[in-house]
Order: C-alpha cells, then structure tokens, then sequence
C-alpha cells in the first residue's frame, strides 16, 4: 500500500474533488493512457514527465497540475490497467471467479509487460479505486462459503500470486527470446545448450533431465498456467472443504 504522511491528502482524494476549469486539454485520464501506451511501447524507464507533454503537446509543468511525481503517475497507470480486468457477467461461483481473476491478470500482464517491473513498495501494492474493486469482486465471490474474512483474503491473494508470479516469468521468457533474436523454444534451447549439457553432464539433476527429454509442452505456457492454476484451486478447495 502506499505510504503517506500523516495528514496527507492521498491522490485519489485529490483527484475525487470537482476539478478547476481547465486551461488545457489534459486530464488524469489523458496522463493515464498516454502513460501506458509509452511503457507498453518502450518500457517504465521512458516514461517521464517531459515525454509525456511532448507527445501531449502541453507544458513540461501542465502534468504536476495532477501528479506529484512519478510515483503518483505510477498509480495512474496501475490503476488505468486494472479497469481493463473485468470478470464475465456470466461467471458464477468462487471457482470459476477465481479463475477468471487469474486468467485475467496473466492477459493484463502480457498486454503491459512493465507491471511485473514494478519496485517499489508504493507502486507494487498501490491502492486504486479499480485495483480495489477487482479485490471486491473476488472477495464477493468467496462470500457465502463459510469463510472467515483472514481466510477468504488468504483465497484472492494466493490465486493472485500465482497468476502474477507465473505471468512475470512467461513475459520474462518472451523477452529473452526477443533480445536474444530467437525465434521460439527450439532457438532458446540451442541458444542454451551449453550451459544445459555442462549442468546434466554432473549427473545431479536426473528428474530435470527426465523432463527435458520427455515433456511434451515446454513450449504451451497456457498449458502450463491453466494446469497449475487447477492444482491452485484444487488445494484450496480440499483445505477449506470448499
């Protein structure tokens, strides 16, 4: 969660109030996606206030009429990403929602590759307004079951690290191929040979060497992700009789 001093004004309290006639176009909203598009495109470390009038067209200064700094903007971002993960109208019950939670945020993070490059703590556990309702969601989900509020929040968070930790290494995966200039799982694996035939030369790792040599889906991450996502669901469900 974000950190303030005691007192403070957080931005979203800020920007609830009635705005002051503009004297430019700009607004949270226009900061927010120009913000996402300029990291979807080139990475966080582009975006900067100066880049963002520019592409804009206003003063350098016209953004701090909104934000304080980059960490403000971050929230902006975080939260303009997180209206897109939306829960079908026609889901019903905690599985299925909490499915639909980790799907959706595996396809959020493969849209905006800079969100699993977050680091700090005020970024990395920002509170939104729609970082928030995608936890209500969830959580309205897992009402009804039984379940203590430590508990249900125990559910979301773990179906949540799951789906994030697992997106983080995918879209880490598909930029290494991007700049190594391979072309899939077969050019990553020539391009790694030496390195993996030295390691199971030692003879200490046989059940990795079983895996290499007889896994059929080392190159279907959906696979991959939707049979751990089912293991997830399914501890959960046997733990909490669910």
């Amino acid at each position: 969660m974000t950190t303030q001093k005691k007192g403070a004004e957080s931005l979203w309290e800020r920007l609830a109030r009635p705005a002051p006639t503009p004297r430019t176009a700009l607004s949270p909203q226009r900061l927010a996606v120009a913000a996402v598009a300029l990291a979807d495109a080139e990475g966080l470390e582009a975006v900067t206030m100066r880049r963002l009038a520019s592409g804009l067209g206003v003063a350098p200064m016209a953004a701090y009429r909104y934000v304080s700094g980059k960490e403000d903007l971050l929230q902006l971002m975080i939260d303009q990403v997180y209206g897109e993960l939306e829960f079908p109208e026609n889901v019903t019950g905690w599985r299925e929602a909490m499915r639909a939670l980790a799907l959706g945020t595996r396809a959020l993070m493969l849209r905006h590759p800079w969100l699993g490059r977050l680091s700090s703590p005020q970024s990395v556990l920002a509170l939104t307004p729609n970082r928030m309702a995608v936890a209500e969601r969830a959580l309205t989900a897992l009402d009804g079951l039984g379940l203590d509020a430590d508990t249900a929040m125990s559910v979301f968070r773990t179906v949540g690290a799951y789906a994030y930790g697992t997106a983080h290494a995918e879209v880490a995966w598909l930029q290494l191929l991007e700049g190594e200039g391979w072309g899939g799982g077969d050019d990553a694996r020539l391009g790694m040979a030496p390195q993996m035939i030295w390691l199971m030369g030692t003879g200490r790792y046989p059940h990795f060497q079983r895996y290499l040599t007889e896994a059929g889906r080392k190159d279907d991450p959906q696979w991959q992700f939707d049979n751990g996502l089912e293991a997830v669901l399914d501890g959960i469900a046997a733990r909490l009789g669910i």
